[in-house]
């Protein structure tokens, strides 16, 4: 097996996972579609507005990358985890790929140029059949995300090699250009720290940077699973809480329930399971939060559900939604450990059961959530929420945050703060 083929293996490794190819119908082909002629539409639109369309895209970079810490982002999600460093150390830069989409945040960011990804699409046929050796017919089935994943690792071996950073921090483990930094960063010499910005899986790729700032022993002990760890470890707690840990809901009854989608619940389940929770529980309100990244149309919905209240998830982030509420409906999202920090209860439902994805955060197995089972089970555990709801929930979530209890609870920004700014001055970071 060619060194290029292995590194594309794990750049794309959790693509080629069995929880991957297990996505529902619908999550799957809003990244990669069934229909092949799709994927090869979506193969040259990308080829013609990406790398194409980067070759007349001009980059104009505020801040100077050469020597900096970079801190590197995929999302609006992760320049949030990251941007408590840039508040603390000025001289920090918040880096994302070129035509990369941040959301909100995405003038706010640097740029680096992927013009010269567009150099190394020859090597896309034999990268392709050595793929296809080694995972089998998932690699064809997934052509368009190999095809997306080249010439990251080369162009940013490039811009390390020119621009010299201090160190590359990162928020993200297993996006496909993420990883092909870190790989990039790793033959370049270039030190790397990451910041764990959302609960993590045993489906992740192993843990692999210098210094790894984690939230508790729960996202340690699922990493020792994915394989060996790498480096230095360190928990921290989680940083972007720290400013609501002490607004804890003090309500000892739910009166205003959050309910919490993702791309993963389908639309006519939710809709289900909100009608008759409206239905069978008038006394309380119900206030719905989609997934930021979640483009669907809900206009149907809210035409369905005039009683519904929303919540944008573009105006307020998810610690500000929470606050609002006594209680959380929701599936498999990391919004259970942020609710329960808050002392809101926690509820586990899942809208549109799907095999591979039951407690996949294991948040009902270790007793963060109550797992409701069916619409019933739902329905009695809020109305036994809105009898009496403990003022204690959120140290349940000590396994999940390490600072919780301690002296460190709510200045876990300061802690990851302060062993970041250790590593960087140690011999490791090369200060």
């Amino acid at each position: 097996m060619s060194s290029q083929v292995i590194r594309l293996r794990n750049i794309l490794q959790l693509r080629f996972t069995n929880l991957f190819a297990g996505l529902p119908a619908s999550v799957l082909n809003s990244i990669s579609p069934a229909s092949p002629l799709k994927r090869l539409a979506r193969v040259a639109g990308y080829a013609g507005l990406r790398l194409v369309g980067h070759l007349f895209q001009p980059i104009h970079n505020a801040d100077q990358l050469h020597g900096a810490v970079w801190l590197y982002v995929v999302s609006a999600n992760n320049y949030d985890a990251l941007s408590f460093i840039k508040d603390a150390r000025p001289e920090a830069v918040l880096v994302a790929g070129q035509g990369k989409n941040i959301g909100r945040y995405g003038k706010a960011v640097n740029r680096l140029s992927l013009r010269r990804k567009l150099l190394y699409y020859w090597q896309y046929p034999a990268a392709l059949l050595g793929l296809r050796r080694e995972v089998g017919n998932r690699a064809l089935r997934f052509f368009d995300l190999v095809f997306y994943a080249l010439g990251y690792y080369e162009v940013y071996r490039r811009a390390l090699r020119h621009y010299r950073p201090q160190a590359v921090v990162f928020a993200n483990d297993h996006n496909d250009d993420a990883r092909a930094l870190l790989l990039a960063c790793r033959a370049e010499g270039v030190p790397t720290a990451y910041v764990q910005h959302a609960s993590v899986s045993t489906n992740f790729p192993p843990l692999g940077f210098d210094l790894s700032l984690l939230e508790g022993q729960d996202a340690l002990d699922k990493y020792h699973q994915c394989g060996p760890v790498r480096g230095r470890v360190e928990l921290v707690g989680m940083p972007k809480a720290d400013a609501f840990l002490a607004q804890r809901n003090t309500a000892p009854q739910v009166r205003r329930v959050a309910v919490a989608c993702n791309l993963l619940d389908e639309l006519p389940a939710l809709a289900e399971t909100l009608a008759y929770l409206l239905r069978e529980l008038p006394a309380l309100t119900f206030t719905l939060r989609p997934h930021p990244g979640d483009q669907r149309d809900f206009s149907a919905l809210r035409h369905a559900l005039p009683g519904l209240h929303w919540s944008d998830p573009h105006k307020e982030n998810v610690f500000q939604f929470l606050q609002a509420h006594d209680a959380l409906v929701a599936a498999d999202t990391s919004t259970h450990l942020e609710a329960t920090l808050l002392n809101v209860a926690s509820v586990y439902y899942r809208f549109s059961p799907t095999p591979t994805l039951a407690d996949y955060y294991g948040y009902a197995a270790h007793g963060l959530s109550e797992w409701a089972h069916s619409l019933p089970e739902l329905a009695a555990a809020l109305g036994r929420l809105a009898q009496h709801k403990p003022l204690d929930l959120y140290r349940r979530a000590a396994y999940y945050n390490a600072t919780l209890g301690t002296p460190d609870e709510g200045h876990s920004r300061e802690l990851a703060v302060r062993q970041l700014s250790e590593w960087l001055a140690g011999p490791a970071a090369g200060a």
